[in-house]
């Protein structure tokens, strides 16, 4: 099964129960040290405080960072002793005995273990690591996608122009992209833009700005649409879902983007078409998604399938290219090659990771993490933001060591059939920082334990003091 966009809500109960003993104890702590005043001021409490001096608050001085920083001392692991414990994990029957992997120190820049790092394998879902990190690059972090709607050719005639953002959602809140735009605010503005008692009468979708097929080459036919990816196009609700919150995805994303546009205008029996908006039509309303940076953090943390693919988009129209998968690929690898990344060996033929043709070297992944990390690949910090969290939330909520401390486990998954990957950056137990890459090709179980053996990895490394 391929890495889905699911919606995936943080995972709470292993934080819980650590909170609640540290709760517990603290009440317990509180309630003694209430009775002690109490017993050692005996008789001469008095419940009436007016006559006392006025209270004052003391002095608490500037709040500690909540996270601390890592050590700046924290020594790296050793590579003979980092290898002596990798090299049997990755050998696990599960990960088929075709693993290529590579561990980098952020901090020094040095190679800490390599297992075929350089050999170009199919990445899966750690592909989208270079989609995020090029629109990153290419484009603002802090720009919007903009979602229009203009007036038609003729009367009661409305277009809804897709901007690429299939984060619109037809609830509000969305259930699955915070902070996204909603239809019902867009219709809000087309009524009070149309003259009074205007009757909208057709709903036309636009949706130009991307070209080409609707699926990349190296799709299964399965693949679009199916719970976890939907025909690539400009307009879209709630990532093409077929219902807001759920998996099941639509094969005509326009066309239903445009009647969720009517429902919300109060007119559902509206003819609802594919087609172009007049040239210099009046806009009568728009809305803004939220930023891309907070887009790619969405796409990498749920392994959204075509909010990646619209990402790309948006990268190979910041370079002038078409917005189609072959320009998509042109631009990410592109605008990786203009940050700095060695992508000589990189061949993508979508941007989200779902092409079984993709291919792309732990050692360029591993090199991304670090750069993102370091700050060497500028306005990257949202590519590590979005990286799922171990036991926590996104595509590794339910995964990885529970004893293990909160966050120290961070990554991106990847999921095809016989392709299991697992990209991020870890902290170990002396409080250093690593950026890693673990790729299995050629696997045959049922996905449980590949991703187990790929988690046991990511374990070890936090666990490890290995200096």
């Amino acid at each position: 099964m391929p890495s889905g966009s699911t919606s995936v809500t943080p995972s709470y109960g292993r934080l819980r129960r650590r909170l609640l003993v540290t709760v517990v104890a603290l009440v317990v702590v509180a309630a003694l040290v209430v009775a002690g005043l109490l017993f050692l001021r005996g008789d001469d409490v008095t419940p009436d405080a007016a006559d006392g001096p006025g209270a004052v608050l003391p002095d608490v001085g500037a709040p500690a960072p909540v996270l601390a920083a890592l050590p700046d001392d924290a020594p790296a692991p050793d590579p003979d002793a980092l290898g002596t414990l990798l090299t049997p994990l990755l050998a696990a029957p599960a990960l088929g005995g075709g693993v290529s992997a590579e561990v980098v120190d952020v901090a020094g820049g040095r190679t800490l273990f390599a297992l075929g790092a350089d050999d170009p394998v199919t990445p899966a879902s750690t592909a989208k690591l270079l989609t995020a990190a090029a629109a990153l690059t290419a484009i603002d972090p802090e720009d919007t996608l903009e979602t229009r709607v203009v007036a038609g050719a003729g009367p009661g005639e409305v277009v809804l122009v897709g901007g690429g953002d299939p984060t619109l959602s037809t609830t509000a809140p969305s259930l699955t992209y915070p902070g996204a735009p909603t239809v019902a605010d867009l219709a809000a503005q087309v009524r009070a833009a149309l003259p009074a008692g205007a009757a909208v009468t057709r709903v036309v979708v636009d949706n130009s700005l991307f070209e080409g097929p609707l699926t990349a080459e190296g799709w299964g036919p399965e693949d679009a649409p199916s719970t976890y990816a939907a025909p690539v196009t400009a307009t879209a609700v709630d990532g093409a879902r077929l219902r807001p919150g759920e998996d099941p995805r639509s094969g005509a994303p326009g066309t239903d983007a445009g009647r969720a546009l009517a429902a919300a205008l109060s007119v559902p029996g509206a003819t609802v078409e594919l087609g172009a908006a007049p040239e210099g039509a009046e806009t009568l309303g728009s809305v803004r998604s939220a930023p891309v940076a907070r887009l790619v953090e969405q796409a990498l943390s749920q392994s959204d399938n075509l909010l990646a693919e619209s990402l790309s988009r948006h990268v190979a129209l910041a370079s002038d290219l078409p917005a189609t998968f072959d320009g998509a690929a042109q631009a990410v690898t592109g605008a990786l090659e203009e940050a700095g990344l060695d992508v000589s060996d990189v061949e993508l033929y979508d941007g989200s990771g779902l092409s079984r043709l993709d291919l792309v070297t732990p050692a360029v992944l591993t090199e991304l993490l670090g750069g993102a990390a370091d700050g060497s690949l500028a306005g990257a910090s949202a590519v590590l933001s979005g990286l799922a969290v171990a036991g926590y939330d996104g595509t590794l909520a339910d995964r990885g060591d529970p004893a293990a401390p909160p966050g120290t486990v961070r990554a991106k998954t990847g999921t095809l059939l016989g392709v299991h990957g697992l990209a991020g950056t870890v902290v170990t137990a002396d409080g250093r920082l690593l950026a890693y890459a673990l790729v299995a090709n050629g696997t045959s179980g049922g996905g449980g334990p590949e991703e187990a053996a790929l988690d046991a990895v990511a374990s070890a490394m936090a666990a490890c003091g290995c200096s």
